[in-house]
């Protein structure tokens, strides 16, 4: 349970404003992923953060339907995708790999 605590504070000093249904989902997310499983719970929280919102508030996934590679449908959705976490009181922009 440690690793969720230590999660979910990232995650709030990241996205402070972020809704409680949001939050929980993103935090599962980090604990989920087998890829976060290393990570340090400020960089966990902060690529299931922009993953989260990637899915579930852009065209990301209708983009990769319709056979955009990862690049462009990242670079496609990278404006939405701050303009949620901005709305979320994120101050840290996405860099140039999660932006393509």
């Amino acid at each position: 349970m440690a690793r969720r605590a230590d999660i979910e504070m990232a995650l709030r000093r990241l996205a402070p404003t972020i809704p409680a249904h949001e939050f929980g989902a993103v935090v599962d997310h980090a604990l989920d992923s087998r890829g976060l499983h290393g990570a340090a719970p400020e960089e966990a929280a902060w690529l299931a953060l922009v993953a989260y919102v990637r899915h579930v508030f852009t065209d990301y996934d209708e983009l990769r339907d319709q056979d955009y590679d990862e690049e462009s449908a990242r670079f496609f959705v990278a404006a939405e995708i701050e303009a949620v976490l901005k709305g979320w009181g994120v101050r840290r922009r996405l860099t140039s790999g999660e932006r393509h």
